[in-house]
């Protein structure tokens, strides 16, 4: 066994062990969140909600573990900073577009599982890195912030543009970093790559965009600020709030009701 594979191994035991100890709590809150957590559509029904990883639209291919739900779900405080951002925004007719938010440890742990399978690469997500190098340039994390409920992936959505295209698994659309009319469509503003696009042009402050794509990252970026939301440098849509944070949570994701 090399150093990489003990390395792996003693991550996925650390996960593991994080998932059983936080069973019991999945377990008292089967009906009702945690303290603290809320459903955003509770906090404003507003903002646009597609929450890819309980759909196969995601660079996996499948719903993943823990996502019983398209639902978004984050910290109140989160949630409240949010409601304010997008106040702001719809005075431009624009809007904030949600694709995660809290996510169960659950789910990282499958997204570990994944990067070490030797069958399908994701291609469409990372055109230009091996899956098994992932791990190591830091864009699967065997901890994400997303499980606190206090990071976000998200973009914006012009509201008087036409958002009507949807995305057709039968396709076979071009890799993210193609230009936005070959990629599968997100409802949202070119930013320049797609939604969780693993490649160097994905990451916030890339030349290999063009001047208006730019531009809206830079205003997403400027609109998140505002509200103590601090992005991510190797992903454009990746927020999070310093402070907010702490344990890793596992409760799943269900249905708002």
């Amino acid at each position: 066994m090399t150093i990489v594979d003990r390395a792996v191994k003693s991550i996925l035991a650390a996960l593991v062990a994080v998932v059983a100890i936080s069973q019991p709590q999945t377990l008292a809150h089967a009906e009702t969140l945690p303290g603290g957590f809320v459903y955003l559509r509770d906090i404003d029904p507003t903002i646009i909600q597609d929450i890819r990883y309980a759909t196969p639209n995601n660079f996996i291919g499948r719903p993943i573990n823990g996502y019983q739900a398209g639902e978004c779900i984050v910290k109140r405080e989160v949630g409240l900073r949010l409601k304010a951002v997008q106040r702001e925004l719809a005075k431009r007719k624009l809007s904030l577009k949600m694709f995660d938010c809290y996510r169960p440890a659950r789910a990282s742990l499958d997204m570990v599982k994944w990067s070490r399978d030797p069958r399908d690469g994701g291609h469409r997500f990372n055109p230009a890195i091996d899956k098994r190098d992932l791990f190591r340039l830091g864009y699967i994390a065997s901890y994400s912030q997303h499980s606190s409920g206090a990071a976000l992936d998200l973009s914006l959505v012009d509201l008087a543009a036409d958002n009507s295209a949807t995305f057709d698994p039968a396709k076979a659309y071009a890799n993210c970093t193609a230009p936005v009319e070959k990629r599968a469509p997100e409802g949202s503003i070119d930013m320049g790559t797609g939604y969780d696009c693993t490649d160097l042009k994905g990451h916030t402050r890339s030349l290999a965009i063009t001047p208006e794509q730019r531009h809206w990252r830079q205003e997403l970026i400027a609109a998140m600020a505002k509200q103590g939301f601090v992005n991510y440098s190797k992903e454009w849509w990746h927020f999070s709030l310093p402070g907010a944070g702490g344990v890793a949570y596992d409760f799943p994701i269900t249905a708002h009701r």
